[in-house]
């Protein structure tokens, strides 16, 4: 049920285009990063730090579409979201004593200390390849093909790396499982 609210906008953002153009779109893709934020905000009691940094990214770049009716601010906006993401991730190599990772997945998953750095690693490296890839995809094609990729290529990526990244985490929730049997 989270991934469906993650991706609410999203998939609005691809509808609008689809009934009408890229601006309308880019107008729904703001209210509905709005309403993801603060939504999450009334149900949850506090704001998801991603909705919140996706929402001030999507009003710059979709503001500056608008305001400037030119859709290649718009185009920008996912490679400066996996960019950033990117940074935060190898920051936290950096920073605390944590990576950002187990911060968000060691509450539900144990793993020894070099596993946690290279599934960071690994995090930051893939929204680098994300990022690089919505550049090509936003400038080697026509408006229609980025927005059929922003939905469906960006979301079949994600979901691709995330069965990679359980495959990679098999041996060690066995090994984790096996220690809490004995």
């Amino acid at each position: 049920m989270k991934m469906l609210f993650d991706f609410f906008p999203v998939l609005l953002f691809f509808i609008a285009y689809k009934t009408y153009d890229i601006y309308v779109a880019t107008a729904v893709l703001i209210a509905a990063s709005a309403v993801q934020t603060i939504g999450h905000r009334l149900i949850k009691g506090s704001f998801e730090k991603t909705h919140v940094i996706t929402f001030v990214l999507v009003a710059l770049f979709g503001g500056l579409t608008l305001f400037l009716q030119n859709e290649l601010f718009i185009k920008w906006k996912p490679t400066a979201i996996n960019w950033l993401f990117a940074i935060v991730f190898i920051g936290s190599h950096f920073i605390g004593r944590k990576t950002i990772i187990e911060r968000m997945m060691g509450a539900n998953i144990t793993l020894p200390a070099p596993v946690w750095n290279k599934l960071n690693v690994a995090w930051a490296l893939f929204f680098i390849f994300l990022g690089a890839v919505n550049i090509y995809v936003a400038f080697a094609f026509d408006t229609d093909t980025w927005v059929n990729f922003k939905l469906f290529g960006l979301m079949g990526l994600t979901f691709a790396f995330i069965i990679a990244q359980s495959f990679y985490l098999i041996p060690y929730l066995k090994a984790a499982e096996n220690s809490s049997d004995e």
